[in-house]
């Protein structure tokens, strides 16, 4: 089971990007990119019945409406495995 983190989230979410200080962060290197990998996370096409008055308020919001519902219940999934 992952550490909860310490992080004050919703502290450093209200923070513009110049503000948040980041002089003790080693810059990365030429040779971290070289070696890195993209790992883009493996999405399985399902079937799943939502009440039509849902899916039609996620569909109204435009484009990418799966991939909002996914992030919910990712969100979801996130704050209930620590439990």
């Amino acid at each position: 089971m992952p550490k909860e983190s310490k992080t004050d989230w919703g502290h450093l979410d209200k923070l513009s990007d110049q503000e948040i200080d980041t002089s003790e962060i080693p810059e990365l290197g030429e040779d971290f990119f070289r070696r890195a990998e993209l790992r883009v996370p493996v999405k399985r096409a399902v079937t799943i019945r939502l009440d039509a008055d849902v899916l039609e308020w996620f569909k109204g919001q435009g484009t990418g409406y799966q991939t909002r519902i996914n992030q919910l219940l990712r969100q979801y999934m996130q704050a209930h495995q620590s439990r």
